[in-house]
């Protein structure tokens, strides 16, 4: 009696087996996509984690985006929204072989690391895309998905008929084990570097480990394994979405108008009387400037990050006051009117900026930081003109078009070839005598881009390299060249370093280091 008593499933032992059998599909299918979730893993580390942003993560993008197509089936992108963010994280991920400035590419990685989870987890999210409250709730549902159906992966690999609690086993051993590699892993070469008598106690250990355990094949297919059950996991909890409720209405905090009608006067006057000044400063010419005893060029290239940040303050405020402020009486009149008297104030900072920014690239030229100003006002001067459209229609939804705007920005500044324009200005200017020097070492280190237009200056030019040992060297500037058209030809070798900037300016190179 006692035996049968104890040979049936109790309650708890039943709930313990739903929760760990895996449902909805045929295990076949569970299984084929455990081992492209393998491959898929083993390109993210070898693509772009032992290689960074490059080539190799752009294969990493599309194959992602090919395994969640294949999981998900196409209706995922019926809404516009998702085919847009589609289009617009491929071609950010194809601009790391496209391009080989640095910059870029860490500010497209920042922005795939945003909109990759935006676009994954776009239907188990309540709040639309423009809701500035959706990125918070987003990432809530990533990282639900990445840790919390870790099962899912052990679950489809061990067979159909298994004893209860199999898969929780399973995965406790295999995290187990990979854990304990892990801290080996570690812990030795520190324990190593501590201890000489340990160090050498342990060479034929480290001598093994060196040839066969930790190979960089071997390491590379650890992490992959490592990284295999977060990403099945998140496959498995899109395909059996847990949709989080809508967020409960509540009452917007709203204030009496007039706080802020204050406010906005006193800063409507302020920027009156400072533009005042400025218009002195640009319509009176050098000579009344230096009559203030201040040098033209001083002030030319003086204050226009100042002013770009004032805009961003302004727009701050803008928005803050027609979303917090009640709308009813003649104070919330006088506070539209004045937004919008705030909003012209600070496009015409933002053109005064742009104007002393030209006067200082006349006088110097163009620099890669220039050019991203230039984009920065350009960017805010569209975004202050939806602020003056939301204070003359408050209605006007602002993040519904400022976000796929400043994503179409990105995506245009991404096709411009900032750094072949910058040198070709540079190597202009001093050509045509028009500026006594060249920056050659800020060119050349700019992109492989940059390359082209320094060959049109004397080879025998002296370069300035640092050599690490806080000492510079004097190289010519041919060889420079050539050092840079050896590591463009370095990175083409591989493809998953590979860009069209450096097999546009490998070239060839000859055996004595010249071209040939």
């Amino acid at each position: 009696m006692d035996e049968r008593k104890d040979a049936l499933p109790t309650e708890g032992s039943t709930k313990c087996t739903q929760k760990w059998k895996l449902s909805g599909e045929s295990m076949s299918r569970y299984r084929l996509f455990l081992v492209l979730t393998v491959g898929f893993c083993i390109l993210l580390v070898d693509g772009f984690l032992w290689h960074g942003p490059s080539a190799g993560l752009t294969a990493t993008v599309f194959a992602w985006y090919a395994l969640f197509l294949s999981w998900m089936g196409p209706g995922i992108f019926e809404k516009r929204s998702s085919r847009v963010l589609l289009a617009a994280n491929l071609l950010l991920a194809a601009s790391m072989a496209l391009g080989s400035n640095w910059y870029f590419r860490i500010w497209n990685l920042l922005a795939l690391v945003v909109l990759l989870p935006v676009h994954v987890t776009a239907g188990l999210g309540s709040r639309p895309w423009w809701d500035p409250w959706m990125l918070g709730e987003r990432f809530q549902l990533l990282f639900q998905g990445l840790f919390g159906n870790l099962w899912a992966c052990f679950a489809a690999a061990v067979p159909d008929k298994q004893s209860e609690g199999r898969p929780r086993r399973t995965m406790a051993v295999v995290l187990g084990l990979c854990g304990a590699v892990a801290l080996v892993s570690f812990l030795l070469p520190v324990l190593i570097s501590a201890d000489a008598l340990f160090a050498a106690s342990t060479k034929q250990l480290q001598r093994f480990i060196s040839m066969i355990h930790f190979s960089d094949g071997v390491q590379r297919l650890f992490w992959a394994l490592v990284f295999t059950p977060f990403v099945f996991s998140l496959l498995y909890a899109l395909s059996h979405p847990k949709r989080l409720c809508p967020p409960e209405e509540k009452k917007v905090l709203q204030v009496d108008a007039l706080g802020f009608v204050l406010a906005l006067a006193a800063v409507d006057g302020l920027y009156l009387a400072f533009l005042a000044v400025q218009s002195a400063g640009l319509f009176g010419g050098p000579e009344y400037v230096e009559s203030l005893g201040i040098s033209y060029a001083d002030w030319a290239r003086s204050g226009f990050f100042q002013m770009v940040g004032v805009t961003a303050l302004n727009l701050s405020l803008t928005l803050a006051s027609l979303c917090l402020s009640r709308r009813e009486g003649r104070a919330w009149r006088a506070l539209r009117w004045l937004c919008a008297a705030l909003a012209g104030e600070s496009l015409v900072l933002l053109a005064s900026a742009a104007w002393k920014m030209t006067l200082y690239v006349s006088a110097y030229g163009l620099s890669f930081k220039r050019c991203m100003t230039y984009w920065g006002m350009m960017m805010m001067a569209l975004f202050l003109l939806a602020g003056l459209w939301k204070a003359l229609r408050p209605e006007f939804r602002f993040c519904k078009w400022v976000f796929p705007a400043a994503l179409a920005g990105w995506l245009v500044i991404n096709c411009v070839p900032v750094d072949y324009l910058v040198a070709k200005n540079q190597v202009d200017r001093y050509l045509s005598g028009e500026s006594p020097t060249v920056s050659v070492n800020y060119l050349a280190r700019l992109s492989f881009d940059t390359l082209s237009q320094l060959e049109r200056l004397d080879g025998s030019r002296p370069v300035s390299d640092y050599d690490g040992n806080w000492d510079y060297h004097k190289t010519a500037l041919s060889e420079e060249l050539d050092s840079r058209r050896v590591s463009a030809r370095a990175q083409c070798s591989d493809w998953r370093t590979w860009s069209l900037s450096a097999c546009l300016a490998a070239g060839d190179i000859s055996h004595d280091g010249g071209p040939v």
